[in-house]
């Protein structure tokens, strides 16, 4: 099947005479975009110089900010968000003065319109990342967490070994590394070891009813003096607590240095030796639970009547 379309002059005319008018226009802002290009060729080139000065100056000033902080004894955590904050605020600067120097104060509010909106979404879409980042920020320069700190939090324990803008890296005590985002570091309570080199200790323990409690208490006491030496203001607290089934129990309380979980194992392992040394010496009993069982005397017998009444109706 053929369709044709037949012309009339003046239709013919009028088609061309469009396709000339939308061509001189094309070519009329093509002239008026290259004229516009060559006059503002040496803004763009300015506006282009200055951005990237701004960068360089940026990178170098990072450098001296960077001594200024270690001169402070800040943890690394809080010199590097802080330089990245530092170097994002003067590229943001030399990009906007950039914008300006090309003459786009329209282009720039549309920017700042446009980022104001795609922040607010983007700010609703990732909240959990946010939080992330602000509580990155909020523990970078928090003094009670360090990078080499031994902490407790979310029933992981171990030393911080970095803290960025997004989680915290601990280090446990079998070499393994666990990652825990900020937030929930921020939001439940944690232990830190590591800001109080000195700490308690408790041991536990029983002697024989036949025991001297005087002598115990005096005898404990020393040992663990003798071991592990306190401080000036320091002493060795020792209770008895209660009854037990085959021993009088105690607890001891007694000071030691401690920056991890491994130097209270530590300390606790040279207290029982020297406890258990001065008990033998002074023989000194450590009972243990002892269980008798009584199968009665009749009973055995009276089963054992039983069995032969039953071999002999066998037989």
């Amino acid at each position: 099947m053929v369709y044709r379309f037949n012309l009339t002059q003046d239709q013919t005319e009028s088609i061309v005479d469009n396709t000339h008018s939308a061509w001189s226009d094309l070519q009329d802002k093509l002239n008026n975009w290259v004229d516009s290009a060559i006059v503002n060729l040496p803004n763009f080139i300015l506006a282009l110089v200055v951005f990237i000065v701004f960068i360089i100056i940026a990178n170098l000033t990072a450098i001296v900010v960077s001594k200024i902080i270690k001169r402070t004894r800040a943890q690394e955590s809080v010199r590097v968000v802080a330089l990245r904050i530092y170097k994002a605020v003067i590229i943001l600067i030399g990009f906007f003065i950039a914008l300006g120097i090309m003459d786009l104060s329209t282009v720039l509010t549309s920017v700042l319109g446009a980022a104001g909106v795609v922040g607010l979404a983007v700010g609703l879409a990732l909240q959990g990342t946010l939080n992330n980042t602000f509580s990155g920020v909020v523990l970078s320069f928090m003094p009670k967490i360090q990078i080499g700190d031994w902490i407790e939090t979310n029933d992981y324990a171990g030393f911080v070994t970095d803290i960025n803008l997004r989680n915290v890296t601990l280090k446990t005590a079998d070499q393994n590394i666990v990652i825990i985002p900020n937030a929930k570091i921020v939001e439940t309570p944690f232990k830190n070891l590591s800001t109080n080199n000195r700490s308690v200790a408790i041991l536990e323990c029983g002697v024989g009813y036949e025991s001297d409690l005087e002598l115990v208490e005096k005898i404990t006491v020393e040992a663990i003096k003798n071991a592990l030496p306190p401080g000036k203001s320091e002493k060795i607290d020792f209770f008895y607590k209660e009854f037990g089934n085959s021993s009088i129990n105690y607890e001891v309380r007694f000071w030691i240095k401690e920056t991890s979980a491994k130097d209270e194992l530590l300390a606790k392992h040279i207290a029982v030796k020297a406890i258990k040394k001065a008990y033998n010496e002074n023989d000194i009993n450590i009972p243990f639970p002892i269980r008798t069982l009584d199968f009665g005397k009749n009973k055995f017998r009276s089963e054992t009547i039983s069995l032969k009444q039953i071999e002999s109706d066998k037989e």
